[in-house]
């Protein structure tokens, strides 16, 4: 056994099983200390994340504690600063780390990697949460692809010949060791403003959690899932974005036990899978649409700056109950159901025509499932600027799909329970109702546009590119 340290560089990984990094540190040495950076900007516009990363820090010290492994935080300006400051002049150790699929993240590990080279310090780095590596699935010609059904075709041809036989165990250390000085305690990276406090209800960041929720998933409800997601006021979905997203399962994990469960469904929810690695593939061969349009010609679309609208919107109080709920949920649990999340998309840019980059960022600061390529894609999609994406042509009815989505107003009733007491009849359109008791402009807002206007004016927008 190495008598160096091994330390294992936590980022995306919160789990014992399929931690390719973690593994090999505890095989390779005696002692292995977790080090675990808090990077300041970025979480700043990520709010929701902070208490999501530091419960799973409290629970993956849990994990790793009857291994004799401590996890050791750092709150940091740069990870360039830090690892200059703090790890190339040490001696005596090695480190292993897992990809994080993110232009940025993938530039640094390059930097990294080339800088511990220089300083003769061992490294690895390992496959992270995805099914394939990024640049292994492309066209015949070498090229990405752009559209997603040919894309997960191959994707899943590719995985399928190279499927892990078996699960590698991380192994218990000698004894615990402290490698840095100063690390911090994970209660320090909270948000100042307490404003998560439903979310202790709601969710346990830890691995168990994670594959309770995959068990029951497959187990009870994969075989709806194809009809089931779409209806917002029953549990038809998995719930495992935030997970997955903060890396407490592996996508592998949920192949393996979607596969073996062989029923009908699974191939449905695997796409979803696939959209995640469409995303991740999309967002490396092509960084510029992480702040910018993916298809130019919406860099001369005619937003509109309006933030009484944008305010509306966030507040959940646009006088479309499946809107308002839906914003509702998202603020109060960092969550929001997927057919929601494109109903409320598509209203922002397409009844209100606000820049779908308003929206990526008030996402990015709320959801606890966030992650550049599934935010920054999703809503280009709605827009109708990025790949493979819908038509800007094909603009939600928020009425009709409350309609037909939340037939009875269970979803919205729950969320905007101002309108609780209506008929099932005007719960989608309360401004119908000429009932003396509901007051609209008091009890709830008017709608802030028309949807017929609205549509109109988006149309005529689209034509002006």
């Amino acid at each position: 056994m190495n008598k160096k340290i091994g330390v294992f560089w936590l980022r995306d990984d919160f789990r014992l099983k399929k931690n390719l990094a973690l593994y090999q540190a505890t095989k390779n040495h005696d002692q292995v200390v977790t080090l675990y950076l808090f990077k300041r900007s970025k979480y700043e516009k990520q709010e929701a994340q902070k208490w999501w990363v530091s419960e799973s820090l409290k629970e993956f010290k849990k994990k790793l504690n009857p291994l004799n492994i401590e996890i050791q935080i750092f709150k940091v300006e740069s990870y360039e600063t830090f690892f200059q400051n703090e790890l190339f002049d040490k001696k005596n150790f090695s480190i292993y780390w897992n990809r994080v699929y993110e232009p940025g993240y993938l530039k640094f590990d390059d930097y990294l990697s080339l800088n511990l080279k220089k300083k003769g310090i061992e490294h690895q780095i390992f496959k992270g949460n995805i099914l394939n590596e990024i640049y292994e699935v492309k066209k015949k010609d070498g090229t990405p692809f752009k559209v997603f059904t040919p894309f997960w075709r191959h994707a899943e041809k590719h995985f399928l010949e190279k499927i892990p036989k078996e699960e590698k165990k991380v192994n218990k250390c000698l004894k615990k060791i402290l490698f840095f000085k100063n690390s911090i305690d994970e209660k320090k990276i909270l948000p100042k403003k307490n404003w998560f406090t439903n979310f202790k209800d709601l969710w346990s960041p830890n691995e168990e959690h994670a594959q309770l929720k995959l068990k029951n998933f497959v187990d009870n409800e994969i075989q709806n899932y194809p009809e089931a997601r779409n209806y917002p006021n029953i549990l038809g979905t998995s719930k495992l974005s935030p997970f997955i997203k903060h890396g407490q399962i592996h996508v592998e994990t949920i192949w393996q036990e979607c596969i073996k469960s062989k029923k009908k469904g699974l191939t449905k929810y695997l796409s979803e899978i696939g959209w995640r690695e469409f995303n991740h593939s999309l967002i490396n061969h092509f960084p510029h649409m992480l702040k910018n349009n993916y298809s130019k010609k919406f860099d001369q679309f005619p937003w509109e700056k309006n933030s009484k609208f944008l305010i509306a919107w966030k507040k959940g109080l646009t006088g479309y109950p499946i809107v308002d709920a839906g914003m509702r949920e998202l603020y109060s649990t960092g969550w929001m159901h997927n057919r929601v999340r494109m109903i409320v998309g598509s209203f922002l840019v397409k009844h209100l025509l606000i820049n779908w980059r308003e929206g990526e960022k008030y996402f990015r600061n709320c959801l606890l499932d966030y992650s550049p390529a599934s935010n920054v894609a999703g809503w280009q999609w709605v827009a109708g600027s990025g790949a493979d994406a819908a038509p800007y042509f094909r603009i939600f009815n928020p009425i009709l799909q409350g309609e037909k989505f939340d037939k009875k107003g269970e979803y919205v009733k729950k969320w905007v329970p101002e309108l609780k007491d209506l008929p099932n009849k005007f719960i989608h359109k309360p401004w119908e109702l000429s009932d003396g008791k509901f007051k609209l402009g008091k009890d709830y807002p008017y709608p802030i546009v028309k949807h017929e206007a609205a549509r109109a004016k988006a149309l005529s927008a689209f034509k002006k590119i």
